[in-house]
């Protein structure tokens, strides 16, 4: 006689006498046996593909906040960027009114030997000076009092390091006076020239005076030579209370040394 082999499964629940007996054939057992083993193996590829899902999902909150950031951060630049353009196109501006966008010949520059920044004491003669009537070019010193001439004329080509006059170091609210006769051309605020003045004079002369705590005169005025035109302060650019002076003939920058006699 023979018995078909099988596989028999006895449930036993506790407190009850009886038992309970499921007998599955060999092949049933088997296919069940393969049916958890692939169900299990589901579940833990479940959970190892899942774990990722979930940490990237936990991070999404922060990743919002990040871009949001970034997004404000970029807008700020954008806004530094377009403020600047607009000094730059300011300065372009004052450049092209002094004639400044035109790059002097090696040629044109005036032979004056290289200034000793440290040494070079800027100030009125003892005797006051005799202030000439009318429209003159600029040959007169602006300043009443003695200042420290801190910064010379440098045309190094590259434009963050040409420096077109002199810086002289005064304290602010010193008077500065017209270094000749002149018409006002411009007066305003600039980011390089802070509070700045800008005269023009005779045989295509012009003078700038930078820089300024306040000013004294009205676009189109006209100034006789000596006449205080501003006080000095540290306004834009500057790292302390100083005189930007500049004089240019057409579109030169001229050191004021060549052409002012009350300096020693």
């Amino acid at each position: 006689m023979t018995h078909d082999r099988g596989v028999t499964i006895v449930v036993h629940r506790d407190g009850d006498p009886d038992s309970r007996q499921v007998r599955l054939p060999l092949w049933a057992a088997r296919g069940l046996v393969v049916v958890l083993g692939i169900v299990a193996v589901g579940v833990v590829l479940g959970m190892v593909l899942y774990a990722p899902i979930v940490r990237t999902a936990a991070t999404v909150p922060g990743m919002r906040d990040r871009i949001a950031r970034l997004e404000a951060e970029r807008e700020q630049v954008q806004a530094l960027a377009r403020r600047l353009e607009e000094a730059e196109q300011r300065y372009g501006q004052i450049r092209e009114m002094m004639g400044g966008n035109v790059v002097p010949n090696l040629d044109e520059r005036a032979a004056a030997p290289a200034l000793a920044l440290a040494a070079i004491v800027a100030a009125a003669p003892d005797v006051p000076s005799r202030f000439e009537a009318g429209l003159s070019v600029p040959s007169h010193w602006p300043l009443d009092r003695r200042g420290i001439v801190t910064r010379g004329q440098v045309d190094a080509g590259a434009r963050d390091e040409t420096h077109s006059g002199v810086d002289i170091a005064v304290p602010v609210g010193a008077a500065i006076r017209a270094a000749g006769g002149g018409v006002v051309t411009e007066v305003g605020q600039d980011p390089e020239y802070g509070l700045f003045v800008i005269l023009d004079h005779p045989d295509d002369f012009s003078s700038l005076y930078g820089h300024a705590s306040r000013l004294l005169v009205a676009e189109g005025d006209t100034i006789a030579a000596g006449e205080v035109i501003a006080l000095a302060g540290s306004t834009g650019r500057s790292t302390g209370p100083h005189l930007h002076f500049e004089i240019r003939r057409g579109s030169r920058a001229i050191d004021p040394r060549t052409v002012v006699s009350e300096v020693r």
